[in-house]
């Protein structure tokens, strides 16, 4: 059996599938949302990264190439979002008393990861489930711990932000300390991993990424 099919079978597990079942019908019924309804996806989580965490060195190209993904990513939100802080100050008249904030968050794209070894007409209602704040709400601002937010990280370095620098610069906890000791995994990684209720296998082949940049200006 090859990696892709052991991967498959574990994913379609029947009670991975019934717990499935009922995360699409909380996000389809939102008036029947229930608060209980995350642990469904913890429930979820934690059977599938049981099994498929045994057998890690399987996951690995795809956790460095979604870890390199994720960089460039918050890379490109970062030296926007400061692009666009920059041209607000220009703008704004130190003494007419206004007072502004930016605000950097980083989420999934919307479409279902097309690399994903299970694919079928009810996966992206799924993917829209595990992606709804509602049932979500650790999501609701995104990917990392904390938004990127100026003027409060105005200094903050690239590295600082993504946890690369402090030793070592790999946030790999939860995962075979020997099997990832060089893969620089970044805080936002860990952030999903171990934070919030996605299993392994719903974001190590995301590719695509879409970022909200919000402004907020008060006198």
């Amino acid at each position: 059996m090859n990696r892709k099919d052991f991967e498959i079978d574990a994913l379609c597990d029947y009670s991975v599938k019934m717990i499935e079942d009922e995360i699409v019908h909380a996000y389809k019924n939102t008036y029947h949302y229930d608060f209980g309804d995350d642990v469904l996806l913890n429930l979820r989580r934690d059977i599938i990264n049981k099994e498929l965490l045994a057998h890690q060195a399987d996951l690995l190209p795809e956790i460095i190439a979604f870890n390199d993904a994720l960089r460039e990513a918050l890379h490109d939100m970062y030296d926007r979002a400061h692009r666009i802080w920059e041209k607000m100050i220009e703008s704004i008249d130190e003494g007419d008393g206004e007072e502004m904030e930016l605000t950097a968050k980083c989420y999934f794209d919307p479409d279902y990861p097309a690399l994903h070894p299970i694919q079928g007409d009810d996966r992206q209602e799924l993917w829209y489930a595990l992606c709804d704040e509602d049932l979500n709400p650790l999501y609701a601002d995104g990917i990392s711990i904390l938004t990127l937010t100026f003027p409060r990280d105005e200094g903050c370095s690239f590295d600082s932000f993504i946890g690369m620098d402090c030793p070592p610069p790999n946030w790999n906890e939860g995962l075979d300390p020997v099997l990832t000791k060089d893969l620089h995994l970044i805080s936002q990684f860990h952030n999903l991993f171990q934070h919030l209720p996605f299993a392994i296998t719903d974001f190590i082949y995301v590719r695509k990424f879409k970022t909200e940049i919000n402004v907020e200006i008060t006198k």
